[in-house]
């Protein structure tokens, strides 16, 4: 498996531009030697010989961090794995190298100054999304089946919507983490198969001592529930928007047919009532400005070395600026109140069903849209659904739901109750079931 993911990256990450380090030395010694153990009749491990690309925002050993940012174009090679990728490599997969990021995580798209432009495999002139595009247009052009990402803001769905995958974002301290990360991001995967995802969460799930709100470990196999968990009966809510977003018609079609058919499928009581939530895109993106200027702040870089950032972090500074203190407390409080509209949706439902994302890809170098189908979008962009999960902890995947008339993937959004990782593995498990999609875009199938 690694010699033939090896392959293809040589062969088709010219392309996609998704790889920004490649480990390939060590990987091939690393397969070498869990030949030999099987040889020999050891197990090793649940993913052995399985590629795996780790997101350029995550530690893997031995390998650079570099952040999407020419501000770490020296970075040396990290001491030890983040620990979630520590368990992906225990149980057998073997890193091949570093997949592209935002920088800093920090935009919808995955165009850097440092690594330059990742591309979708669905149409090269599209974007993945992001920020962990690099990892999703890894595993859709089939370079390898999973790769590392991460989610604060929606950052594993919306590249999983816009490249026909699955992403799951967990349930906050369902995977432990030791990075004193923002308590809102999640780390996870992207892969093509529901499958894929039940497996690695199954390994990657679990606390980690210097994370004080991860999770205990769950007595039962993700991968199992996601087969044969009794969902019927369970009340779904459907919204084109939530109240607020502006979403392309085509693509609220789209994910409303996928969606009453999972409903259909799965035995779901569907309660059709308005569903109506505050918008809190941007306050979550002047929350976040202000932190990672502070960040940049702190370490120097700014404000004398502004020209070296992305284009697309420095429009997203301007258009959500870090704002006074009171304003952003009036960030927190919107935040805050929509906490409370989500609490009482989930009092008397089970599960929020929606798009994934406003739009399908846009342009691989362009800014995030400020006019989705004619409407002024600038309070609510591409990705206008995805933060409340991060914001409320409630686990969320994204599915793909099928394709635009021009053929460009989209995404339905599964939200759950807090906790219940399960319930939302197998309603995407169910959905694929009945709506098979591809694993990997036309031209690289």
């Amino acid at each position: 498996m690694v010699r033939l993911a090896i392959q293809r990256i040589e062969e088709r990450d010219s392309a996609v531009n998704a790889f920004c380090v490649r480990d390939f030395e060590r990987a091939e010694a690393m397969a070498a030697d869990i030949d030999e153990r099987l040889a020999l009749g050891e197990d090793p491990g649940p993913l052995a010989g399985v590629p795996l690309a780790v997101k350029d925002l995550e530690h893997a050993e031995g390998l650079p961090t570099r952040r999407g940012s020419l501000f770490h174009r020296r970075a040396e090679p990290e001491p030890r794995d983040m620990p979630h990728v520590a368990r992906l490599r225990a149980a057998g997969a073997i890193v091949l190298g570093k997949v592209t990021t935002a920088e800093f995580g920090f935009a919808g798209t995955c165009d850097t100054k440092l690594h330059g432009t990742t591309r979708n495999p669905w149409r090269l002139d599209r974007t993945p999304g992001g920020s962990s595009g690099g990892s999703a247009a890894a595993v859709a052009a089939g370079m390898v089946p999973v790769c590392t990402g991460s989610d604060g803001a929606g950052s594993i769905r919306g590249p999983a919507a816009f490249c026909g995958l699955v992403g799951l974002k967990v349930s906050h301290g369902r995977i432990g983490r030791a990075d004193g990360a923002s308590e809102n991001s999640q780390f996870g995967v992207l892969t093509s198969t529901v499958a894929d995802t039940a497996r690695c969460l199954d390994i990657m799930a679990g606390p980690v001592e210097l994370d004080r709100m991860s999770l205990p470990r769950v007595s039962f196999s993700y991968e199992r529930a996601a087969q044969t968990l009794d969902v019927a009966g369970l009340k779904a809510c459907w919204s084109d928007d939530m109240g607020f977003a502006v979403v392309d018609p085509e693509v609220a079609d789209i994910a409303r047919s996928a969606a009453m058919h999972l409903i259909g499928a799965a035995g779901l009581q569907h309660l059709p009532r308005p569903v109506r939530f505050s918008n809190i895109y941007p306050a979550v993106g002047q929350l976040y400005t202000y932190r990672l200027v502070s960040r940049l702040e702190a370490a120097g870089y700014l404000p004398d070395r502004w020209d070296a950032l992305s284009d697309e972090v420095r429009r997203n500074f301007e258009r959500f600026p870090p704002g006074s203190d009171g304003e952003r407390i009036r960030a927190e409080d919107m935040i805050a109140k929509l906490q409370l509209e989500v609490a009482e949706f989930f009092g008397s439902a089970d599960l929020l069903l929606t798009p994934t994302t406003a739009c399908t890809a846009f342009g691989a170098a362009d800014p995030a849209p400020l006019t989705i189908a004619g409407q002024d979008a600038r309070d609510t962009q591409d990705c206008p659904l995805t933060p409340l999960a991060n914001f409320t902890w409630h686990p969320s995947i994204s599915v793909p739901a099928g394709h635009t008339r021009d053929g460009l993937p989209v995404g339905l959004m599964i939200t759950g109750p807090r906790h219940r990782d399960d319930i939302v593995l197998r309603l995407a498990r169910i959905l694929e079931d009945v709506r098979p999609w591809p694993r990997t875009a036309p031209a690289f199938a």
